[in-house]
Order: structure tokens, then sequence, then C-alpha cells
């Protein structure tokens, strides 16, 4: 289940066009630390490209296009709302383990 749900984010992440992450289950090593913090950074540039081309937008510059502007919004958004999924469940599971009594 947990290599299905890593395969749905990969697959939303490269669409979204974030560069894709080797999950640890692949023996690439990478520890969840790493992987949760390049997802935030591919959201945050995301959210920097976005306002970028809100300002240019804003700016009046020649070169802005509203339709490009209204869908980097939107990649934001969805790689946003996801990251924020996904920090939900895993603040859920670790308050399943912390109710376990060993």
């Amino acid at each position: 289940m947990v290599s299905g749900i890593g395969a749905a984010v990969s697959s939303l992440a490269t669409q979204l066009g974030a560069q894709p992450v080797a999950s640890p289950a692949q023996g690439a090593g990478a520890s969840f630390t790493d992987v949760f913090q390049s997802a935030v950074k591919d959201v945050d540039s995301l959210q920097n490209s976005a306002d970028q081309q809100i300002a240019g937008m804003v700016q009046g510059a020649g070169n802005a296009d509203i339709g490009q502007t209204m869908v980097s919004v939107e990649k934001a958004d969805i790689a946003f709302q996801l990251m924020m999924q996904v920090r939900n469940k895993v603040v859920s599971a670790y308050q399943e383990l912390d109710k376990m009594q060993f």
C-alpha cells in the first residue's frame, strides 16, 4: 500500500513538473526526511514561480500570459494541497503510534 501511495505521489509530482524522487524501497537509500524536504522544496519552487508570474501580470509585463499564470497558480495550489494531505497522514500515523501501548 505504501509503495502504491509513493507511486501515486511520484506520478502526480511528475505531472506537476517536479523532479522525480526515488523511493527508499527501490534501494536509493533516501530517508523519509530527505524525500519530504525535497517535496517541500519542489512545492516552494512552484509557489515562487507562480508568485513571479502573478507579479509580472500585475506590473503589466509584456510577456505575461494569463493562461500560463493560471496554470502555474493551479499547479502550486494542487502541489500544496497534496503536501498538506501527506503531512496530515503522517501526523495521523504518528498519533496512532503514540496511542499504542507497549
